[in-house]
């Protein structure tokens, strides 16, 4: 039996690249664009996000699924959109047979895991933690371990590379990878150096009053 082909509206943008569980908010003005959230308004609400390179007018090939959870139409026909992160995608084809870009998609999932992942998860959490504890100490201002930090391997290495990361083409290569030993390694080593940034400036700090 054939696989059903999956089909998705694709909203290409420069310097966004989405993970799964990681919010975005979108202002929605290109009259295009406003026609896919219309239709999208009143089906699953679901479209794909990929990041866009303006130099080579290329999108990425794999991007997340957004999840539009709340729309604020404007008199003017421009929208306010609130989405989630959803699923990992990689476009198969593209089709252009409506305003908007659309795309058959395949689902993209991490490959299982061939060893513990708790000691790198438990790891990453601690810089998590040094980094936060360093900030505050740095700011003078209480900074609380985030509610929504997840604790789940895979989850918690979307959120690293969501909201740690602040290069385009790194975030892109961190969605593009199916290993997530791999991808909380990376985390665990661009932390590592961010920790012991952190600390030198505390020391820095104390040292000077």
């Amino acid at each position: 039996m054939a696989k059903k082909k999956i089909i998705l509206p694709l909203f290409p943008l420069p310097d966004v690249v989405l993970f799964p569980g990681c919010p975005l908010p979108l202002h929605i003005f290109e009259p295009r664009y406003r026609q896919m959230v219309n239709t999208l308004m009143e089906g699953d609400k679901t479209f794909g996000v990929l990041l866009y390179d303006p130099q080579t007018s290329q999108a990425a090939s794999i991007g997340s699924t957004a999840e539009i959870l709340e729309c604020e139409k404007l008199p003017d026909g421009r929208m306010n959109i609130f989405t989630l992160g959803r699923r990992r995608f990689r476009v198969l084809r593209t089709i252009d047979d409506k305003p908007y870009l659309q795309g058959e998609i395949e689902w993209l999932e991490d490959q299982p895991a061939d060893s513990d992942l708790k000691p790198i998860t438990r790891e990453v959490l601690e810089y998590i933690r040094d980094i936060l504890r360093l900030s505050s100490k740095l700011t003078e201002r209480d900074v609380d371990m985030p509610d929504d930090l997840p604790t789940d391997p895979i989850d918690l290495s979307y959120w690293v590379a969501a909201t740690m990361y602040s290069v385009a083409e790194e975030k892109q290569a961190l969605l593009e990878s199916q290993d997530t030993l791999a991808r909380l390694n990376n985390e665990a080593r661009v932390l590592q150096v961010t920790t012991k940034f952190l600390a030198a400036r505390s020391a820095l700090k104390d040292a000077v009053g």
